[in-house]
């Protein structure tokens, strides 16, 4: 599949997600702060309408919250407004986590996901059904500023992928955007009230038909054949966790340490930049400054030369 083209009059619509999770053993501080600067970066550079711009934040007060039904439900009302030529974007900012492959002949295999305000996880399948329902020329260029983000996108093809290179100036002592596998099953065992050692069990319980298709149906999906125009810039690797960092590393507030490295090089480069090279320098960043994760992009070969949400080249 050719890589989708800027079109005349296209539409440019966004979904960002921010989960702080207020109050909590799980609290974060800057994921707010990453969608509400993405927000302006969209407005001022890639040329959104704030009209055409859903934000969902767990900030006290916020309605609608962003609970896993929700954020699929906003994706899901984005992608069926779109039609050829529509630039899509979804950021996401908060707590990720790793879950055992469903299938038991996938052995030790684990799976992707992220966790939303309410626990209802959104899996690495979840986004491979949402990319399969893109209009043909549509992209859907997805950040996950989040721990173990790497593939997401169920069977996208790697383009900058796992690195052993370690940082030459010693890791930082960061807040990590993860939760353990063992602390998912004790918070889900503590609200579904059931016996289970399996996280899809809790969820199937606790949320009945809007829980993943992971756990209802066991679904996994055979590789694809083709490419298609799904785009995931992830925060790290899917071993690493990604870094939730204070304002001495945020230039004076909270924030994600692989958002806040994206918008220092889309400052540094003022003019247009490709989703390879927006990665490769915004991992160039991180290193340099001594943190232990790695950004990776998956997408087919023609969009990882693309330019990052199409931006209009002057």
């Amino acid at each position: 599949m050719a890589v989708a083209a800027r079109v005349s009059g296209a539409k440019r619509l966004a979904t960002l997600v921010g989960c702080n999770y207020f109050g909590s053993q799980y609290e974060l501080h800057g994921c707010i702060n990453d969608v509400r600067d993405m927000t302006e970066t969209l407005v001022s550079r890639f040329g959104f309408d704030r009209s055409n711009i859903t934000v969902l934040t767990d900030e006290p007060g916020s309605d609608p919250m962003p609970t896993g039904v929700t954020i699929k439900r906003v994706l899901s009302d984005m992608i069926g407004k779109a039609n050829s030529g529509d630039v899509l974007f979804f950021h996401y900012s908060g707590h990720g986590t790793l879950i055992p492959a469903t299938k038991a002949h996938h052995g030790h295999r684990k799976d992707e996901a992220i966790v939303p305000c309410d626990f209802n996880l959104i899996t690495d399948v979840d986004f491979r059904q949402m990319v399969d329902k893109l209009p043909s020329g549509t992209s859907l260029t997805i950040i996950s500023d989040s721990c173990h983000s790497g593939g997401l996108i169920d069977y996208e093809k790697e383009q900058i992928g796992p690195s052993t290179v370690k940082s030459s100036t010693g890791a930082k002592d960061t807040n990590a955007r993860f939760i353990s596998h063992e602390s998912l099953l004790h918070h889900l065992g503590g609200l579904s009230g059931i016996e289970s050692q399996h996280v899809g069990d809790h969820i199937a319980h606790l949320f009945g038909d809007d829980a993943s298709d992971k756990f209802l149906k066991g679904t996994q999906h055979s590789q694809k054949l083709t490419s298609d125009n799904g785009i995931l810039l992830s925060g790290c690797q899917t071993n690493e966790t990604s870094a939730d960092v204070g304002p001495e590393d945020g230039d004076g507030k909270p924030c994600g340490a692989f958002s806040h490295s994206l918008q220092k090089v889309l400052a540094q480069h003022p003019g247009v930049i490709s989703n390879k090279e927006l990665v490769t320098k915004a991992r160039q960043l991180l290193g340099t400054a001594g943190f232990e994760q790695h950004p990776c992009l998956y997408c087919s070969d023609a969009n990882a030369e693309a330019l990052f949400l199409l931006e209009k080249q002057a």
